[in-house]
């Protein structure tokens, strides 16, 4: 079942698909980062959810190091194969900068804005 998910799936030239975390529960759209194969297979074999980092070039575990983890609820595909959506339950912020999510950045009346604030 896996492997004909892989298969199914549309990976850009570098291998790559992006992946869309969305809470289960509240729906906030938390992040996107990037999977690889190996990623999605993790993730999908573990149930705690995998990205493939650009700028390391190395899988990582949603929060290995910040406690932060991702837990897999359900995995769905756009209808071109070529995105990814995640609904998982988040413990702990999802964002590195330790906000809820990381769309904190907006544009509002002509006017850059922070829309929240930093969990304590």
């Amino acid at each position: 079942m896996i492997n004909q998910l892989i298969k199914t799936l549309k990976f850009n030239e570098a291998g790559l698909i992006p992946a869309i975390a969305q809470d289960a529960t509240s729906k906030d759209v938390l992040m996107l980062a990037w999977m690889n194969q190996q990623a999605l297979q993790k993730t999908l074999e573990t149930g705690q959810v995998y990205y493939y980092s650009r700028s390391r070039q190395a899988l990582w575990r949603k929060g290995e190091s910040s406690g932060h983890t991702q837990e897999l609820v359900e995995l769905r595909y756009d209808c071109d194969a070529d995105a990814i959506l995640l609904l998982i339950k988040q413990i702990g912020p999802a964002c590195h900068t330790n906000r809820p999510n990381c769309f904190f950045n907006a544009l509002r009346d002509g006017k850059n804005l922070i829309i929240d604030n930093p969990i304590a």
